[in-house]
């Protein structure tokens, strides 16, 4: 129940009655590149506005206890890559017109494979996703998650087996209006791998973000980062729990939780629970929480060289949210998301 401590169930279930209206224009949120594209609306596939090359649409049964994750069952997409072969440039997008929505994703990468995918969320209503990731020896992934949707509830599910020396990294920005759930498991089973979940959270009005993301280490020589950035506006709530469990024999385990939140205003609120249960005696696992408001000192200097207030606060909160943004690997992918986020600070501040 403690992963539940900050959900806001009230939102998702008024995400669920909003009625159906008309879908939000998606040509201004592809990013550059040729790879597969692929549109669900309602989650529904649309192949008309697709091209899934080799992402293949299909009925997908959960294998979850999960209880959201449990309830996307039905059609949803897979990505399965034999080994050593690469497919980069995958976007999803998401769009949600009102009532519920759910989808189920599978990504399997073979020995030495290499994958990139990028989702995006816009619209309204509650959208609820899952998505099931197993990395074979070797295999990278890098998972990219922009959550835009101007009203309603997103509710995403991530879990993840990550096998010897596999690497994957999952990075959320947060930068819409609706509300929304971040839940990560993500179990590191082979030695040498490597698990990061992370990103910024940008919140504004009576919005709330919150996530509940645990990295187990299960196997010799693993590492993890866990870096979140949370900024809150107005009367806003932005919630990071983020758990390291290092099991017994997982010796050599190097561990990083770093959770940091920005108050914009006072009446705004930031919540941020780092956790670390260790059974393994040679291990390096670190954490830090931190929520402050911006500095005064750097806000008067840059006002003293003639940029206004609330451009001063802009840069500040830029270079705050830009630790967890930076980690994105692709350029085009990276320059998306900080568009996303200066928008964000444009209506903010």
């Amino acid at each position: 129940m403690e992963a539940w401590r900050w959900a806001d169930l009230a939102a998702l279930e008024a995400g669920r009655a909003t009625p159906r209206g008309e879908a939000a224009a998606i040509d201004g949120l592809w990013i550059e590149g040729d790879g597969p594209r692929l549109v669900f609306e309602d989650g529904v596939f649309r192949p008309g506005l697709s091209n899934p090359c080799e992402v293949v649409v299909e009925a997908i049964t959960p294998e979850t206890a999960h209880p959201l994750g449990a309830a996307t069952a039905g059609t949803g997409w897979r990505l399965s890559l034999e080994a050593e072969r690469a497919v980069t440039g995958v976007q999803i997008v998401h769009v949600a017109t009102g009532g519920e929505n759910h989808v189920p994703g599978l990504i399997e990468l073979g020995r030495d494979a290499v994958a990139s995918v990028v989702e995006t969320f816009v619209g309204t209503g509650w959208t609820n996703r899952l998505t099931t990731i197993r990395l074979a020896e070797g295999a990278r992934l890098m998972r990219s998650v922009r959550l835009l949707q101007s009203s309603g509830f997103v509710s995403i599910r991530e879990e993840a087996e990550i096998g010897q020396a596999a690497s994957l990294a999952s990075l959320f920005l947060g930068a819409g209006g609706a509300s929304s759930r971040i839940d990560g498991e993500l179990i590191v089973t082979g030695d040498g791998g490597f698990a990061e979940m992370g990103g910024a959270l940008l919140t504004r009005g009576e919005q709330r973000h919150e996530c509940a993301v645990t990295v187990r280490h299960a196997a010799l020589d693993g590492s993890s980062r866990q870096i979140w950035r949370a900024v809150a506006a107005d009367r806003s709530v932005a919630s990071l729990a983020a758990r390291v469990d290092v099991v017994r024999g997982a010796q050599k385990t190097d561990g990083e939780q770093s959770l940091r939140g920005l108050l914009l205003q006072r009446t705004a609120t930031v919540n941020l629970k780092p956790e670390l249960e260790i059974f393994a005696d040679d291990v390096k696992c670190a954490h830090g929480a931190t929520v402050g408001e911006l500095d005064a000192r750097a806000l008067f200097y840059l006002q003293s060289r003639g940029i206004p207030e609330g451009s001063a606060k802009a840069i500040l909160t830029r270079a705050f949210v830009a630790d967890a943004i930076d980690r994105i690997g692709e350029d085009a992918v990276r320059e998306a998301f900080a568009a996303d986020a200066e928008a964000w600070l444009a209506a903010a501040l």
